[in-house]
């Protein structure tokens, strides 16, 4: 393998395979062509492109980054009908989590009254059915789980942190609290995906997905922050633990081929948060040799090296056309991999 940075080399790729200098937003596939008309908009993917653009800033410093987050924040809302309202409370709680960093690293406050009146609506999701919890969309209350849950628990906490305000974090704890009881594996720490989807109150215990357990992992991670209670670093450790003896292949450590559309994403989620994690428990050495060797796995088979693309399976080089979500979900794991390097 040579010198090239390729956290660079991928940052630059998702660039050139997808924006979309008419609309200010990534496209959807890679190549143009395999972009369909009508095709749904997924509005919660290009707020994972400002958390990468958002990584890359503060890796680098540098201010093509910078404007890149004010280009697509500004394309968001265009392309979302003038407003950065939806009618999925998770991909809310994404675009509100990245626009919160972006204004950390870049300080402009468009980006953090954003932020915070994409929360006040995020909040009207908590009703009494089910023992509380928030529901997944506006038209479907009653249906809860992880996904809505616990980035809202991530979400208030680092408001909590950021603005100092009570209320936050009061709704971090009991947002996090209503996931444990209902969602999580008592006996393991295994985060489930949601209850209560038919209208049945059954729990999808067969949906195993990385994306629950990172954003579980990073709840834990951020009530620990705001309150120093070991209890909470504890159980994402659990859960850590428990989706790397689920989730990983024993053999090299790799974390499955999820798919395509939304579960393309699910995996850079899962790693983001690993991050986090150590950060804040840096003796777990297990989660840094995941994100390593995942990473390693990667640039050895997955990432091809003149286009900068990858695939669902980090083992095997991509198949066109590719989508966003994998790709993003690449480019949050070199990201991830140079993190943990600077944190020796």
């Amino acid at each position: 393998m040579s010198d090239r940075n390729w956290t660079d080399f991928a940052q630059d790729a998702l660039i050139g395979n997808y924006w979309n200098e008419t609309a200010s937003i990534m496209n959807q596939w890679y190549p143009q062509e395999a972009n369909r008309p009508g095709e749904n908009y997924y509005y919660w993917w290009q707020a994972h492109v400002i958390d990468v653009f958002v990584d890359g800033l503060t890796r680098t410093g540098d201010s093509r980054y910078r404007d890149r987050i004010d280009a697509i924040y500004d394309g968001i809302r265009r392309s979302n009908g003038g407003t950065f309202l939806h009618h999925y409370y998770d991909d809310m709680e994404w675009l509100a989590l990245a626009l919160l960093r972006a204004y950390q690293a870049v300080g402009n406050e468009a980006y953090k009254h954003s932020a915070l009146a994409l929360w006040a609506d995020i909040q009207t999701a908590w009703s009494d059915n089910l023992g509380g919890g928030m529901g997944w969309n506006k038209g479907q209350l009653d249906y809860k789980n992880t996904p809505a849950n616990a980035p809202a628990a991530i979400l208030a906490a680092r408001l909590y942190q950021c603005f100092g305000d009570e209320a936050d974090l009061e709704w971090a704890l009991k947002i996090y609290k209503w996931n444990k009881e209902n969602l999580v594996d008592p006996e393991t720490g295994f985060v489930w995906d949601g209850m209560n989807r038919l209208g049945d109150m059954q729990i999808d215990y067969d949906w195993a997905f990385t994306y629950c357990q990172g954003v579980y992992i990073g709840a834990g991670v951020e009530l620990y922050r705001c309150t120093g209670n070991q209890q909470f670093l504890d159980e994402a450790r659990r859960t850590s633990q428990a989706c790397i003896a689920r989730l990983c292949r024993p053999e090299n450590l790799v974390l499955p081929d999820e798919g395509i559309d939304d579960t393309g994403l699910f995996k850079g989620i899962l790693v983001r948060y690993l991050v986090e994690l150590l950060r804040t428990a840096p003796e777990m050495n297990d989660v840094r040799e995941v994100i390593r060797a995942n990473a390693a796995i990667l640039l050895e088979h997955g990432l091809e090296k003149e286009s900068g693309l990858c695939g669902p399976s980090w083992e095997s080089p991509p198949v066109l056309p590719v989508q966003l979500s994998v790709q993003l979900s690449g480019v949050m794991l070199l990201e991830a991999a140079e993190a943990i390097n600077r944190l020796e």
